[in-house]
């Protein structure tokens, strides 16, 4: 599944966000699934800053895209965002890696082990 991990980033340690974001979609990769760590925009943040309502517009187009949503945990205004674009938009939401292995199991059971857009 195209997983899109929502997290914190602004609050806190923006580096030890960003850590924590990309274990979570090195995690999922090795479950078969394809993570969006969109803190990974913390880099071109560093060369090119941009304002924070360009990097919701992003942010909220990707939701779109994927499969399901990941929350970390944390305090997070901008992944509380992400989360209610996610329920508006008919995206499951869940809020533990458990879950969403739980998640995706459920779905392959449903569908067939040789659905491509599960893995």
């Amino acid at each position: 599944m195209r997983v899109y991990i929502a997290s914190p980033y602004s609050m806190g340690d923006q580096a030890e966000n960003v850590r924590k974001q990309i274990l979570a979609a090195d995690h999922l990769m090795t479950l078969g699934h394809i993570p969006f760590a969109p803190t990974l925009s913390h880099f071109q943040h560093m060369v090119r800053p941009r304002p924070y309502e360009d990097w919701m517009k992003c942010c909220l187009s990707w939701v779109e895209m994927c499969d399901i949503v990941l929350r970390l945990p944390g305090y997070s205004p901008g992944a509380d965002r992400e989360v209610a674009h996610a329920e508006k938009n008919g995206i499951p939401v869940v809020f533990s890696l458990e879950t969403l292995v739980m998640y995706s199991e459920k779905i392959k059971e449903m569908y067939g082990h040789k659905n491509d857009s599960l893995e």
